[in-house]
């Protein structure tokens, strides 16, 4: 309602009244004004009344929501079930036209606004966690994998001569084919032990690039988040080495957002050397659905460029996702959110700690790595992969998910390529181990209800190779969960697995 309706209903209702309600509707115009005005995620989270309003606003600005609208075009954002148009909050016509993801829709203003402010909402998020001097970023619909590849595309215009993509190894299929997918072939270089942890070989990479030749090289393509016992690549020095021999550097970031040190680390790399984008995931950083991601960047023109390989027009619904998920939290929330994850990777750490020494077993020491943590299985039998792995399959049976068991030389082939110690991101790791995370919105009871299953498993694995008595294992405890068999069938077992990889 306008200040002329307002006016009207002052007839037929009491004008003091009418003027309260006048006023209580300019409160949440005033927080929308103050968003388009700053583009800039408002410290404090927004009521759903306001972000319902705001979303109504933009969605009727678009052409498909008028009420005389005589569409004769191909895609006029018909919509046959009235409960999608609803799930979407009528935004149909997606955002960006064919030659650009972030170009304006001349027949959709609202689809086009809502696009503009997130991305806007999202570069001050970025800003907030770490990353003071990004230039300019925005959303796609699409996850980690195809958006590295959408970035590894458009360097292909720029260096013609390229076939060699240099990757510092880790076991993650997605990154990995995404290179593949984008028509280059990866230079693998495997990392080196030190102490525990599984570090960037430095020397390796720069004699790969004077062996290899820098023009024939499209980038190198580095890590931040990743699984212990691996932490994220020295990306410092590998900014360095790409501003010395003129070499693009792509980052995949994909869950670093969420961490402070994987974003100074991006931050210092940028200051040092070289980084041409970094590519993080919406779900992994902001708890939305998956099928979105950010390509950010220090170099706006570029970023432009990354924007307009996009072919044709996207999908809204990540950036709708964002939008909402952010105005709900503000920056205070997800300030929040961030302190929090750092507490639970702490406690995660501690209680793991206490529990592996009830089992003989360590907590690897990997002090670079911030989120990602990782327990030895020597008291397993590791030289039998089944073993290992049943710890694993009991875990999820009994609904824990994410917990990754990496048992000795397992091989895997991934686009025709053979990885030895597949997930452990080398070939002859020292030991067995299990993997847990503490990612963004993880709670205290997540943690010791994984505690408690975790030691309930172990128990019962070391009863079934006689290493604990039948005095220490009580099949009472959890009875919910111990209605499940002890010991997974071949099925659950390649459930776990698949899930797992």
């Amino acid at each position: 309602m306008n200040r002329e309706s307002f006016a009207a209903g002052e007839r037929l209702v009491s004008p003091a009244y009418v003027r309260q309600g006048c006023e209580a509707r300019r409160s949440h115009e005033h927080l929308i004004r103050l968003l388009l005005e700053k583009g800039k995620c408002p410290e404090n989270g927004w009521d759903e009344s306001t972000l319902e309003l705001f979303l109504h606003e933009l969605a009727i600005m678009d052409s498909n929501n008028f009420l005389g609208n005589c569409g004769v075009g191909e895609r006029e954002g018909r919509v046959a079930s009235s409960l999608v148009a609803r799930r979407h909050y009528r935004f149909i016509h997606g955002i960006g036209r064919s030659g650009d993801i972030s170009a304006v829709q001349p027949k959709a203003a609202g689809s086009s606004l809502l696009n503009k402010i997130t991305n806007s909402l999202v570069l001050d998020i970025i800003k907030l966690a770490g990353v003071h001097t990004v230039a300019n970023c925005f959303v796609v619909p699409m996850a980690t994998g195809m958006s590295l590849t959408l970035c590894f595309l458009t360097l292909r215009h720029k260096r013609p001569k390229a076939k060699y993509i240099i990757w510092p190894r880790i076991d993650q299929k997605s990154c990995f084919k995404s290179m593949i997918t984008a028509g280059f072939e990866p230079v693998v270089i495997e990392n080196v032990l030190e102490g525990d942890e599984l570090r960037t070989d430095l020397k390796a990479v720069e004699a790969k690039v004077q062996e290899l030749g820098p023009d024939y090289i499209l980038c190198i393509h580095s890590t931040t988040s990743c699984f212990a016992p691996r932490v994220p690549d020295r990306l410092e020095e590998l900014a360095v080495i790409c501003a010395n021999y003129g070499i693009p550097h792509i980052v995949n970031n994909a869950y670093g957002v969420q961490s402070s040190k994987c974003m100074h680390l991006i931050q210092q790399g940028a200051r040092v050397g070289r980084i041409d984008a970094f590519v993080q995931s919406l779900d992994k950083n902001f708890m939305v659905p998956v099928g979105g991601a950010i390509i950010a960047g220090f170099n706006d023109s570029f970023i432009q460029e990354i924007s307009k390989m996009y072919p044709g027009r996207a999908s809204a619904s990540p950036s709708l996702d964002v939008l909402i998920t952010l105005l709900s939290l503000g920056s205070n929330g997800y300030k929040k959110l961030l302190k929090e994850r750092k507490e639970m990777f702490s406690y995660l750490s501690n209680q793991i700690k206490k529990l592996s020494e009830a089992y003989n077993e360590r907590l690897l020491h990997t002090p670079h790595n911030p989120i990602s943590l990782a327990v030895t299985l020597k008291t397993l039998d590791e030289h039998h992969e089944e073993a290992v792995t049943q710890l694993g399959s009991m875990l999820f049976t009994r609904q824990v998910s994410g917990a990754r068991v990496v048992p000795l030389g397992s091989v895997q082939t991934v686009s025709g390529y053979t990885f030895r110690g597949f997930m452990s991101h080398t070939n002859n790791y020292p030991c067995a181990y299990l993997n847990a995370a503490s990612a963004i919105g993880m709670k205290m009871q997540d943690v010791d209800l994984f505690i408690k299953r975790l030691d309930k498993c172990l128990k019962a694995v070391r009863k079934e190779q006689g290493k604990e008595s039948d005095d220490n294992y009580d099949k009472t405890e959890d009875v919910d969960i111990e209605e499940m068999a002890l010991k997974p069938d071949n099925v659950l077992l390649d459930t776990y697995q698949d899930a797992s990889s």
